[in-house]
């Protein structure tokens, strides 16, 4: 493990050297960071990273994007998220697999109150629906690791919150 500054990453680029796949699952919001501040984690730290590590070698990056990703969104979440797909898309990787969770269950140590009311509402609501809202972290994260065991589809393959439960859970 490796801390870097991403706000001087050129100067860690030896961090991205020899690594066959990366895995991206950066991210802020926009009441933590501003919106200069999400902009500049979401999408330009994510985009330079990607640049670094195919620099460095890599051929497979995994990207953690999100539901609704689309660069002409008129909301900003989702418009920096489709601009970053495209940006690390353009890097050139031998194979580039992105992920769009929906809402993502898990614990965190911060306080968000609202996020917490949603997250009880929506556990309680995949248990009718449990691919169509929400999904928790630990299936992403399995999803992720899994993509890279498994031959693609094409250059680039997009998985939606339902083929994340799938992968996730094989």
């Amino acid at each position: 493990q490796e801390v870097v500054d991403f706000e001087r990453l050129n100067e860690h680029a030896a961090a991205f050297q020899g690594h066959d796949v990366g895995f991206c699952c950066l991210g802020t919001t926009r009441a933590k960071a501003g919106v200069d501040g999400f902009i500049r984690v979401d999408r330009d730290y994510v985009a330079q990273a990607a640049e670094l590590a195919r620099a460095g070698g890599c051929k497979h990056f995994v990207l953690q994007s999100s539901r609704g990703a689309n660069p002409h969104s008129s909301f900003l979440y989702l418009r920096v998220k489709g601009e970053v797909e495209n940006l690390v898309q353009a890097v050139g990787f031998d194979r580039c697999t992105i992920l769009r969770p929906a809402v993502l269950l898990c614990k965190r140590q911060e306080s968000r109150p609202m996020e917490w009311v949603t997250q009880k509402f929506l556990g309680a609501l995949a248990w009718v629906f449990p691919t169509a809202y929400s999904v928790p972290v630990e299936t992403v994260a399995r999803a992720m690791v899994a993509s890279v065991l498994q031959p693609g589809e094409g250059k680039v393959e997009v998985l939606e919150n339902g083929a994340i439960h799938r992968l996730g859970k094989a």
